[in-house]
């Protein structure tokens, strides 16, 4: 009899512990774009991982009431060049809790990862870079884009060759996927792209791409029928970075493409940022030769992010020689609304911000989405939203990186990484003239169940992210 009391006293006292949780979210109104979700709820975080969604009270040693706040998977960046300290900080203040850099991406690829291991506030991984392989192999002198070799030379047999290997290399190494910058090396020929879409096919992970530049009157959809092309003949999953940008004025016509493609099982996906302003170096190819008549733009459409100041003819040329960023107030307000209403469109901001400085996008382009066009215009619906920026860059991923599988919903084992927002508050802060200023209403962030952000302010002394990979 005694045994048995014992027992009952044992299997209670385990029951009890089973239900205290590390962390309790109450009351928030959770939002799980996977289930459509939408309805207050109790979360209870336990290890990392989300244990409970209640709809009554749970037990915590840390219960936060969270009402009149929404309860959002992180936000997923999949086009982050921002990979440091300075910008992991200003990603979690705009709702972020993974930050990729898969369009250039890094060559060599271990370092990358090792360096940040157990160093970090959010996750973080990278692509196996075409561009940085290149610009190594070839000796440009460029830091993060090319600015001559690799840009204004061919490559010979052995270069390709060797650049084919260093992006193997860094497959080997777990990139996620081979990262394409395509504009600024407008002497990579076709068959050097060809060849990398094919080991991407063979190692069944996706490519990211920055499509070749404008060329001529049809804007953009010659350089998107070329990828698209690749990734029907090899296979590989293909996304299109920042198609507003790229697309500019044929922006209706390369959703066209990119939809009529995915019609047929192309697997191709696209992004777009919330600005009509793109940003890039002025020494990088993109600015070479008759680029006024191929884009269109003006030198007045430039502005010098080291000063604020718009560009001269006089002024473009002093920069260009200096080298240094530059912002392109150049993408039409209409190629932007068509990407907002598309709902195959992701989100994503193709931000760095260096020492303070940047596109605004670095720092601002989620809550942009939610305070601006879900909120204030009504562009898109708030569900819609977060389904662009957290389930739909977690399922571009998730074949190659099994780790998204528990990334980008709300739901029972699913990885804790969390944002809390108030949806009445949200807004970017950041401009172009100042662009170093949080975001408005994210009110916590928690990766892997850790607060990185809580009551609005950075949590010091917390490194929760991990290097996500292929393996």
């Amino acid at each position: 009899m005694k045994k048995l009391f014992l027992a009952f006293i044992l299997l209670s006292a385990g029951l009890s512990f089973a239900q205290t949780f590390d962390v309790v979210l109450a009351n928030g109104r959770v939002m799980d774009p996977e289930s459509g979700l939408d309805a207050v709820r109790y979360v209870g975080i336990r290890g990392g991982r989300i244990e409970a969604i209640s709809e009554t009270p749970l037990s915590g040693r840390m219960v936060i009431d969270v009402r009149g706040h929404v309860v959002s998977p992180g936000f997923i960046d999949l086009h982050s060049h921002g990979q440091d300290d300075e910008n992991y900080n200003f990603k979690a203040h705009d709702g972020v809790t993974t930050a990729l850099e898969l369009e250039i991406g890094v060559s060599p690829v271990a370092p990358f990862y090792a360096e940040r291991q157990g160093k970090t506030l959010i996750n973080f991984g990278a692509s196996s870079g075409h561009v940085p392989a290149r610009m190594a192999v070839m000796h440009d002198t460029g830091t993060f884009l090319p600015r001559d070799e690799a840009a204004h030379r061919v490559a010979t047999d052995e270069e390709k060759l060797s650049i084919v290997n260093a992006v193997r290399m860094g497959l080997d190494d777990g990139a996620i996927g081979i990262g394409f910058g395509i504009a600024y090396v407008p002497t990579a020929g076709r068959e050097e792209i060809l060849r990398l879409f094919q080991l991407a096919a063979e190692r069944h992970v996706p490519v990211f791409v920055h499509m070749r530049g404008s060329i001529d009157s049809d804007g953009a959809i010659p350089a998107l029928q070329e990828i698209i092309a690749d990734a029907t003949a090899t296979g590989a999953p293909l996304h299109v970075v920042h198609i507003t940008s790229v697309g500019a004025r044929k922006t209706a016509t390369c959703l066209q493409l990119i939809d009529g493609a995915r019609q047929r099982g192309i697997d191709v996906t696209t992004e777009m940022y919330p600005y009509t302003a793109s940003a890039s170096r002025i020494e990088s190819a993109i600015y070479d030769g008759d680029w006024l008549q191929r884009t269109g733009a003006s030198y007045h459409d430039l502005q010098w992010v080291a000063t604020g100041e718009r560009l001269t003819a006089e002024s473009f040329a002093r920069y260009r020689k200096q080298g240094g960023a530059v912002i392109a107030h150049t993408i039409p307000e209409e190629a932007l609304r068509l990407g907002l209403a598309n709902p195959m469109v992701m989100f994503a901001s193709d931000g760095r911000m260096v020492n303070g400085q940047g596109h605004p996008r670095s720092v601002g382009t989620f809550c942009r989405v939610l305070g601006l066009y879900v909120r204030e215009q009504k562009v898109i619906s708030l569900m819609d939203a977060l389904r662009r920026m957290t389930l739909m860059p977690a399922q571009r991923l998730e074949a190659a990186v099994p780790a998204m599988r528990n990334k980008g919903r709300i739901r029972v084992g699913a990885d804790a990484d969390i944002t809390v927002f108030d949806p009445d508050r949200v807004i970017d802060r950041a401009t172009f003239e100042k662009p170093a200023q949080y975001s408005d209403g994210i009110q916590d962030v928690l990766v892997t169940g850790t607060f990185v952000i809580r009551d609005g302010k950075t949590v010091a002394g917390v490194f929760p992210g991990a290097g996500l990979r292929t393996k």
